[in-house]
């Protein structure tokens, strides 16, 4: 038997989130349909939801839109690659290949960009999911889904601590205990000296101690000029400013939150002045094989993060705790059926 529509939760205006019935997207060329199993709500689809994601303002979606970017599922109908009954994770950034950007090997920045669930392909927050083949990592089976859930997020911090050549003899200080933040703590604490978690959030500097903070700080405890990397995971505005006073000289200052606004306080040339280096880190796309053996090895620990799992009906309400200034753990996963 044939199934032709799925429920989905899709946002459908500026601060409405409903549940509903869509057709089941048709795989393109060489492309797998996915039975969705875990998704993962986060910061970017509360900006979806409130009207305020640049992907909105500057035209690239518009609603309704299903949302889901962080996900993992189980193949039904495979290509030459992935064969039905193989769990996968999904990529958030799909690449053409073939602009100047992908041809150096930046597939990140490729200028024709789709993400799903943000813009330009329809996202995992539903039953089912297509997606191209050269856009899925198989998943490990040491390795559950609430933790393949959480591989999107964790692609960048891997990603982004390469491109910020964290090393034994740094002395790292991660700024924000949000996703990101937690799992750059866990990561930073197996491969620098010391890593020191930087917050306001009293529960959540608790739960990065969990995840191997040497010190659970608030910005204003944290030393000025004590460390040589300072990962930026908050995407608050003034985190940037506090970072780079963070630094000593020659430091690095590795930016993987995204804040809406500017820096205020910031002058640019102290960056020659003490030898700083900003990184920008957009995504990892490069890193989801690596990020699931960190999973597999117990480096990345999903469960302390995991605040709830929610079902399909609960998805509209699902924004309201991820928006209700909750502490500790943060991230909100959602349950279509397929977890295994």
């Amino acid at each position: 038997m044939t199934i032709s529509t799925m429920t989905a939760l899709r946002i459908e205006a500026p601060h409405r989130a409903a549940l509903a019935r869509v057709p089941v997207p048709e795989p393109g060329p060489d492309g797998v349909l996915v039975r969705t199993a875990l998704v993962g709500l986060c910061g970017t689809d509360l900006e979806m939801l409130h009207g305020t994601a640049s992907y909105l303002l500057d035209g690239r979606t518009c609603y309704p839109v299903v949302i889901g970017h962080e996900w993992t599922g189980t193949v039904v109908r495979g290509n030459a690659e992935f064969a039905p009954g193989e769990r996968v994770v999904g990529h958030t950034m799909l690449h053409c290949g073939l602009c100047r950007m992908c041809l150096r090997g930046r597939r990140a920045l490729c200028e024709r960009l789709r993400e799903v669930g943000l813009y330009g392909h329809q996202g995992a927050a539903a039953e089912y999911v297509a997606m191209p083949g050269g856009s899925l990592t198989r998943v490990p089976d040491a390795v559950p889904d609430r933790a393949a859930a959480l591989v999107e997020p964790a692609v960048t911090v891997v990603g982004g601590l390469e491109q910020a050549r964290c090393r034994l003899a740094d002395r790292v200080a991660v700024i924000g205990t949000g996703t990101i933040g937690l799992l750059a703590v866990q990561l930073a604490a197996r491969l620098a000296g010391s890593v020191d978690a930087v917050g306001i959030d009293p529960a959540g500097l608790e739960l990065a101690l969990r995840c191997g903070a040497h010190r659970a700080l608030t910005p204003e405890q944290a030393e000025d000029g004590g460390y040589s990397l300072v990962v930026e995971a908050s995407g608050a505005a003034p985190a940037f400013r506090r970072g780079l006073d963070l630094l000593e000289p020659g430091g690095r200052l590795a930016v993987i939150g995204v804040a809406g606004a500017p820096a205020e306080g910031f002058v640019p040339g102290e960056l020659a002045l003490r030898g700083l280096e900003v990184i920008g880190v957009r995504h990892g796309l490069d890193h989801y094989d690596r990020t699931l053996r960190l999973f597999q090895d117990g480096v990345l620990d999903a469960e302390p993060l995991i605040a709830t799992v929610l079902q399909p009906s609960d998805g509209p309400g699902a924004f309201e705790l991820l928006q209700s200034g909750r502490t500790g753990p943060p991230k909100i996963l959602i349950d279509f059926g397929g977890s295994s």
